[in-house]
């Protein structure tokens, strides 16, 4: 009897041991299961990123097939898109099919089309065939591609990196081989982006040339309708069906003009590119020789109604701040135009959207400025003064992105530095209007694309020269890709900093602050030791303080030029300076010829 109580406590301690042993084995199995679903779902999601990409590369959003017209019987002509195969962005209408405009919340409150978008009837009248819709940022907004809803169409040429946006679908579809062109709207770049990332070209036609009825419209100020291409050929019979017979045919002569100032923002070594097109267009007959200008500097000059939306800044930073000034202005004309169109809407469904989207729909929806005419005005100005700039025969080069774009599935967004330099190199055309075609740089380090960009209504006449200049250029670039090459220095940004150097030692010379003038054109000298003005301005300098033999003439500035200033001597127009001369005017024009040896002077402090 006595044992009984013990016999039987023993007997509940091990039922209560064996129970937290059941608890503790389930306990681990479970875990086990969910860790083991977890590994399988990351791996599942990796295979995707690796290779499970879906046959479309994530491009479509709606496929079908709208066949062409039967080809008519000889003797009429060939249709010119006959056999080709396109897409077009979630903002065109297609009769019996909702377009989404890349979110479902606009697919779910709106009906389906009945009529096909003007440019999708002209391409399928000539023969092509349209295959489906491809995914586009959200409302038309975005540079990277990427959906909340629909996904990040994947990047053929680069996987690890975004597609770009808005147009992403598109220009994947073609990347990708899917379809032999696609169109989508360009605004604010929206096909350009896209091109330059997924190495493709494209053409962004001049404003109002093509209709855009049957389009979704995110700013009818600045929409046009663009195309991709892999092959330059389908890129000029695409625009010989869809643009008007006037548009700007074949010129008797034609100038490339490089916008220098824009190459130096893009921070990367130009020589071999500026060097390519040189070769290819002196390789073409009827060509002058190319021009180079600070594109910034001459918009400065030429558009007035710019100034109220241009930064304080120094004669020197007039330039950056125009073309800031005009991505500005470009921004604001599409939020505005935005709000109009789609306020009550954004309003009424609030619709899900993206961060980065959220952001830019909000900017928009609450949007207010005093005076929105001035932002038409600088619209009108900018297109008169690129047409007085490049008349008939130019074309205006320049980058198309700013550099390298996001990675792929990145938790980090544009940096505000890499959208600034973007938008001022894609706000040219866009706010005036102008037709530019973008074409990839292949075998480039830095992976640079081009823009060359025409006078408003000249497009027939650009994608005429891009067809004659695109396998020369391409085979120039080999040859340079091949050439020994020393390592890159930013250089430009070295000049851009000597030149801001030099003009404060200018201001201390003005204020006979000899000694600081000195401090300033000795660093100028340090970052550009081969520019003979900053040698000459700090002679001035140590003129002043009664120091001639700490004086050095720079190794590649002319006696002449030196003794001419400093009153030794003369130029061959007989005109000396003064030293206080020298320091206030950085350009005075001397005898040409090459730059005789330069001695140097006893003491020199460098």
């Amino acid at each position: 009897m006595a044992s009984s109580p013990q016999s039987g406590g023993a007997g509940g301690g091990g039922t209560i041991a064996s129970n937290h042993r059941v608890w503790i084995v389930a306990g681990i199995a479970v875990a086990g299961v969910i860790v083991l679903a977890e590994v399988a779902r990351r791996r599942r999601r990796w295979l995707r990123g690796m290779s499970g990409t879906p046959p479309d590369a994530g491009s479509f959003c709606d496929r079908f097939e709208l066949h062409p017209p039967p080809q008519p019987p000889p003797p009429a002509a060939r249709h010119l898109l006959s056999g080709l195969t396109f897409a077009a962005s979630d903002n065109f209408e297609i009769e019996g099919y909702v377009a989404g405009f890349g979110n479902p919340d606009w697919k779910n409150t709106h009906e389906a089309a009945r009529h096909t978008a003007v440019a999708v009837t002209m391409l399928r009248k000539q023969g092509a065939t349209c295959v489906g819709r491809t995914i586009m940022d959200e409302l038309g907004f975005g540079v990277t591609g990427e959906n909340l809803h629909h996904g990040t169409p994947a990047n053929p040429v680069s996987p690890s990196l975004v597609p770009g946006g808005s147009c992403s679908g598109s220009a994947v579809a073609v990347a990708a081989q899917l379809v032999d062109f696609a169109i989508g709207t360009d605004t604010i770049g929206d096909v350009r982006i896209p091109a330059s990332f997924c190495g493709l070209l494209c053409f962004r036609p001049s404003y109002g040339i093509i209709s855009t009825l049957g389009t979704i419209a995110n700013s009818q100020s600045l929409d046009t309708i663009g195309w991709f291409a892999r092959d330059p050929c389908i890129l000029h019979r695409v625009g010989e069906v869809l643009l008007p017979a006037a548009a700007g045919g074949l010129k008797q002569s034609r100038q490339i003009v490089f916008a220098d100032d824009c190459f130096q923002l893009l921070k990367v070594s130009n020589q071999k590119t500026v060097h390519a097109i040189k070769n290819a267009v002196q390789a073409l007959r009827g060509y002058q020789p190319p021009k180079h200008i600070n594109i910034g500097q001459y918009i400065c000059s030429n558009v007035p109604s710019l100034k109220e939306f241009c930064e304080p800044a120094t004669k020197l930073q007039e330039g950056t701040s125009a073309l800031k000034a005009i991505s500005a202005v470009m921004l604001l004309l599409q939020r505005y135009e935005f709000k109009a169109n789609h306020e009550e809407w954004v309003n009424t469904v609030k619709p899900k959207l993206g961060l980065d989207i959220s952001t830019r729909v909000l900017q928009a929806v609450n949007f207010a400025h005093e005076n929105i005419k001035s932002l038409y005005a600088i619209r009108n100005e900018l297109r008169a003064a690129l047409k007085n700039l490049l008349k008939d025969t130019g074309i205006l080069v320049l980058p198309t992105t700013a550099g390298y774009p996001l990675k792929r599935n990145s938790k980090e967004r544009l940096s505000s530095g890499f959208e600034d330099r973007m938008y001022k190199f894609v706000g040219i055309a866009a706010l005036s209007g102008c037709c530019e075609v973008t074409i990839p740089m292949e075998n480039l380090d830095h992976h640079v694309s081009l823009s060359f960009v025409a006078a408003h209504g000249l497009d027939k006449f650009l994608l005429r020269t891009i067809l004659d200049t695109y396998s020369l250029i391409q085979d120039q670039l080999v040859l340079a890709s091949k050439l020994e090459t020393a390592p890159v220095t930013n250089v430009d940004v070295d000049v851009n900093a000597s030149e801001l150097l030099k003009e404060k030692g200018n201001s201390a010379f003005k204020r006979r602050q000899w000694s600081k003038a000195i401090e300033f054109y000795s660093e100028a000298i340090s970052l550009s030791d081969t520019n003979a003005t900053y040698y000459c301005n700090r002679a001035a300098a140590y003129l002043e303080l009664g120091r001639p033999k700490q004086i050095v003439i720079g190794p590649y500035c002319w006696i002449e030029r030196f003794q001419a200033c400093f009153g030794f001597g003369t130029t061959e127009q007989n005109s000396p300076c003064s030293g206080e001369e020298a320091a206030e005017t950085p350009e005075v024009k001397w005898g040409a010829g090459p730059p005789p040896t330069c001695k140097f002077l006893e003491d020199s402090p460098g």
